[in-house]
Parts: C-alpha cells; sequence; structure tokens
C-alpha cells in the first residue's frame, strides 16, 4: 500500500550528498535499484535522475516497523527516506559518486510499489530494442538515456536563454499545437481555398511554419 508524501521535503538529490553532510540528517526520494537483505541489516541502493545512494537499514536504528518495510522492498519501488549520513563502514566504491558514504536510515515511506520490470534498469542496457520500446516509460529511467534527455533540455535552455538576450521573442499559438487524438484537424493555409488538414498535431507544425498566414509557432526580432 503506497504511502503519503504529506509533510516530507527531499533535501537532497542522491549524489548531492557528500562527505561534508557526515552527520547530518537528509531526506532522499528515488526509485530502488537493488535491495540486499543480509539478515539484520538491509542494502539498499537508491537511484534517483542524478545517480545511485546506498541506504542502511538495522531494526535498533529505524525501529520494526520501518524494518519489515524494508524487507519487502523490491526492484522500482518508489520510496521516501530520512536519515543520517556516515562514512562508509566497508570498502569505499569508486565506481559510484558517492561510495565513501551511506545513510542509516530510520525512518521510511513507499510511496509506490512495483512489479518486477521486464528488464533491468541499467545503463548500456543489452535488452532487444523491440521491448524496450514496449516499455518505453521504464527505458526512459536508465541512467543513459535520462542524460540524453538532461543534455537535451539544457541545450534548449541555453538556446533559448541566448535569442531571448539577443532581444528575440518567442511567440506560439496555443490552440494550433494543442495535443490532439489522432485524427485530421484543419489548419488555415494562405495558398490554398479552403483549410489543409494534418494527421495530429506534431505534423501540424512545419505546415504552420511554412504556409500558415498565421504567426504561430516562429521567432521574431524586436
Amino acid at each position: 500500500m503506497a504511502e503519503s508524501m504529506v509533510g516530507l521535503k527531499r533535501t537532497h538529490r542522491c549524489t548531492e550528498v557528500t562527505t561534508a553532510h557526515i552527520g547530518q540528517e537528509v531526506t532522499v526520494m528515488g526509485w530502488v535499484q537493488k535491495s540486499r537483505n543480509k539478515g539484520g541489516i538491509i542494502f539498499v541502493d537508491l537511484r534517483d535522475r542524478s545517480g545511485i545512494l546506498q541506504i542502511i537499514f538495522e531494526e535498533n536504528d529505524c525501529g520494526a516497523e520501518n524494518f519489515a518495510k524494508a524487507e519487502k522492498l523490491r526492484s522500482e519501488f518508489v520510496v521516501a527516506v530520512t536519515g543520517r549520513v556516515e562514512a562508509r563502514s566497508g570498502a569505499v566504491n569508486t565506481n559510484l559518486a558517492t561510495g565513501a558514504i551511506e545513510i542509516r536510515a530510520n525512518s521510511m515511506r513507499i510511496l509506490s510499489e512495483s512489479e518486477t520490470p521486464p528488464f533491468p534498469i541499467e545503463e548500456n542496457s543489452k535488452t532487444k530494442e523491440e521491448l524496450r520500446l514496449k516499455y518505453r516509460f521504464l527505458d526512459l529511467r536508465r541512467p543513459d538515456i535520462q542524460k540524453n534527455l538532461m543534455i537535451r533540455s539544457q541545450v534548449a535552455t541555453l538556446t533559448r536563454a541566448f535569442l531571448a538576450s539577443e532581444g528575440f521573442l518567442e511567440i506560439e499559438t496555443p490552440t494550433l499545437i494543442k495535443s490532439t487524438p489522432e485524427a485530421c484537424i484543419p489548419v488555415p493555409s494562405m495558398p490554398f481555398p479552403s483549410p489543409r488538414s494534418c494527421s495530429s498535431s506534431s505534423s501540424c507544425v512545419p505546415v504552420m511554419t511554412v504556409t500558415s498566414s498565421w504567426p504561430a509557432a516562429t521567432v521574431m526580432r524586436t
């Protein structure tokens, strides 16, 4: 049963927690990458878009109720964990940005449960493309795909910021590029006596840009 986030606020993303935070209490949220029950102690690799952070559950620290919830954790469960940052008691994992630290949990909420995913959510997946595309919403969680999405977002942000600094205005006509079902919709067009139609709003954008007499999806300089 999923629990509420009411009263919770994330203090850091996973890789934002560093050795400078040792001794501090933090709240992190993300997907369960792996869970390893060693009997009396449970190790959980928590993943968000920034990376992976190790969480430790011991009944003496988190209480019987939270420890019982930790025993049920499976891959892709979404959890919120509050705990104290500590230096790793074991060997430092040099492959992780957070490899020198871990969080000793004192409370946890399961925000969403998950069935076993059809393929591992990991970088450089060897899963067949057909399966990954079938479960595209899971494929988009993989670190390499998320890096691509973040780079694309940064490039778009920088481009917009540069054009804005040069005096350009970004103008669009929302009613003409509104999300629509896969059906034909009319688009007014100057060279034709009657409106042209597009199969979907995504294909309307080039038609509007090239042939429409309206200033849709255009960039103007003042």
